[in-house]
C-alpha cells in the first residue's frame, strides 16, 4: 500500500471496511431474510444507487465487447456469489465465512494459469494445498453439528471460486469500459438472476423488523455500490496484486465486528483452519513481485 497516493489509500481502507462489515449485516440479517431474498433486495438497493451514480457522473453504456465479460460476473459474483455467502452464513459465523472465502486469490492464481496461460508455480500449488487442508480443519471444527459447519464450508468455497471466475472473466470487460460501467452492468444482471426470489422478498419484507430491513438497504448501499466503487477508484492507482493484498485484513475485521456486533467468535479449531486458508494464500503470493520483474523483463 506504500505506493498509493492518499486518496486511492483512503478509498482501499474503505472498501476493506465496508467488505467486513459485510459478513456481520448478513449474518443479522438472515435470521429474517432467506439466502435469495436477502440477495435480491440487497442487489436491487445497490443497482438503484449505481444507476445514479453512472447518471451524475455522464458515463453511458458499456461498449458491446464488454458485455460478455459484465453477464458473467453479473451472474456468478453479484447473484451465485451473494446466494452462496448468505446461505453459508446459517452455518457457520461470520468470522469464519470470511477466512474461507479469502481462499479466492489462491484460486484466481490457479485459473490464471488454467485460462491466461500464467503457468502453476510450485508455491501456488503448496498454497492451495495449504489453503484447503484449512477449509477441512474448518469444515470439522463443529463434528458435533450434524455436518452443518461443512455445509456452510462448501457454500463459501463456491462463493470464492465463483469471485475467482468472475475475476477472470472482468479482465477483457474492463478493457472496453471503466470501473464503474462493468460493476452497474454486473449488479444489475445479477438483479435480474435474482428475481426468482421476488416473492421469498416480498413476504419476509412484511414480517421482517425494521433493523432486519435496515441491514438490507445498509448491504446495497455501502458494501456493494460504496464499496466496489472505492475498490475501483484504487485498483486503478496500483497493481491487481497489490489491491489483493489488502483483503488479509477482513477476516480479523469480521471477527472483531462480530465479536462487538453479536458476541460470537469462532471456535478455536475454526481459528486454526482460518489461519491455514489464510496462510495458504500467502504462500501462493510469495515470490509475487520476483515473477512480476523477470515477466517485465522478458
Amino acid at each position: 500500500m506504500k505506493d498509493l497516493d492518499r486518496p486511492a489509500f483512503l478509498a482501499a481502507a474503505v472498501t476493506v471496511v465496508l467488505w467486513a462489515s459485510a459478513f456481520v449485516f448478513i449474518r443479522s440479517a438472515g435470521t429474517d431474510f432467506s439466502p435469495g431474498a436477502l440477495a435480491l433486495g440487497r442487489l436491487l438497493t445497490a443497482s438503484i444507487a449505481l444507476v445514479i451514480i453512472l447518471r451524475i457522473s455522464g458515463e453511458g453504456l458499456p461498449t458491446r465487447a464488454a458485455w460478455r465479460g459484465i453477464a458473467i460476473s453479473g451472474v456468478l459474483w453479484f447473484g451465485v456469489y451473494m446466494v452462496a455467502l448468505n446461505w453459508g452464513e446459517r452455518y457457520i459465523d461470520a468470522g469464519t465465512a470470511a477466512m474461507v472465502i479469502n481462499i479466492g486469490p489462491v484460486l484466481i492464481a490457479l485459473l490464471g494459469g488454467l485460462v491466461l496461460g500464467e503457468g502453476f508455480p510450485a508455491r501456488l500449488m503448496a498454497g492451495m494445498a495449504v489453503s484447503f487442508a484449512g477449509a477441512i480443519v474448518v469444515g470439522v471444527s463443529n463434528s458435533g453439528d450434524e455436518g452443518h459447519a461443512a455445509v456452510g464450508v462448501l457454500l463459501c468455497l463456491t462463493a470464492a471460486a465463483t469471485w475467482a471466475i468472475s475475476t477472470v472473466a472482468q479482465k477483457p470487460a474492463l478493457r472496453h469500459a471503466s470501473a464503474l460501467q462493468v460493476t452497474t452492468g454486473g449488479c444489475v444482471i445479477g438483479a435480474v438472476a435474482c428475481l426468482p426470489f421476488t416473492g421469498q422478498l416480498v413476504r419476509e419484507l412484511a414480517h421482517a423488523p425494521v433493523t432486519s430491513t435496515l441491514s438490507v438497504l445498509y448491504l446495497g448501499v455501502f458494501p456493494t455500490a460504496v464499496a466496489f466503487t472505492t475498490w475501483a477508484y484504487a485498483l486503478a492507482r496500483t497493481t491487481a496484486g497489490k489491491m489483493g493484498v489488502t483483503t488479509y485484513a477482513v477476516p480479523a475485521l469480521v471477527v472483531a465486528m462480530a465479536w462487538l456486533a453479536l458476541g460470537e467468535t469462532p471456535s478455536p479449531l475454526a481459528i486454526v483452519g482460518g489461519l491455514l486458508c489464510l496462510s495458504g494464500v500467502a504462500v501462493s503470493r510469495s515470490g509475487g513481485a520476483r515473477r512480476t520483474v523477470t515477466a517485465r523483463a522478458r
